[in-house]
């Protein structure tokens, strides 16, 4: 039986949602700068051996400041606007800096490139302490789903 939430969304549970973290390869951070909330898109990789969300930063930049032992939120998504369908996973959990050397060695092997800034050597780790998830099944429209078009102006 699937488990709903108060409106409708399915509730995915830990095993799911880590799977589909490997799934897409962005994702979006949230900490706190100088005590204000900040959410920041990252691409990142997932290490399913040490169940864990691997982001590369450059030196001296605020994200690796902010993350070294910050408890942060990570979510990721894949949503289709068109059938009002998709996933959610938010991930609560201490960040790292990852610097053991056959740790780095492994971590070089996954999917994980530099996509702003090719300077991008330190490796940040959040731990997946808390991990929750929604499916949404797309009620609207069931079976009449009609693509509506916009004018220029917005109108339509």
């Amino acid at each position: 039986m699937v488990e709903e939430d108060r409106n409708g969304m399915e509730i995915l549970d830990r095993a799911h949602c880590l799977g589909l973290l490997r799934t897409v390869p962005v994702g979006r951070v949230g900490l706190s700068i100088n005590a204000l909330p900040v959410v920041l898109p990252v691409n990142f990789a997932y290490d399913a051996e040490r169940e864990r969300i691997i982001i590369r930063t450059s030196e001296g930049g605020k994200l690796r400041a902010a993350l070294l032992g910050a408890i942060v939120a990570f979510e990721t998504d894949q949503i289709d606007p068109v059938s009002h369908t998709g996933w959610s996973v938010l991930v609560r959990g201490q960040s790292s800096l990852v610097t053991d050397p056959h740790d780095l060695e492994r971590l070089r092997r996954l999917p994980l490139r530099p996509w702003a800034n090719e300077q991008t050597d330190h490796w940040v780790a959040i731990s997946t302490d808390l991990v929750t998830g929604r499916r949404i099944g797309g009620w609207y429209g069931k079976g009449e789903l009609k693509h509506h078009r916009l004018g220029p102006d917005g109108s339509g």
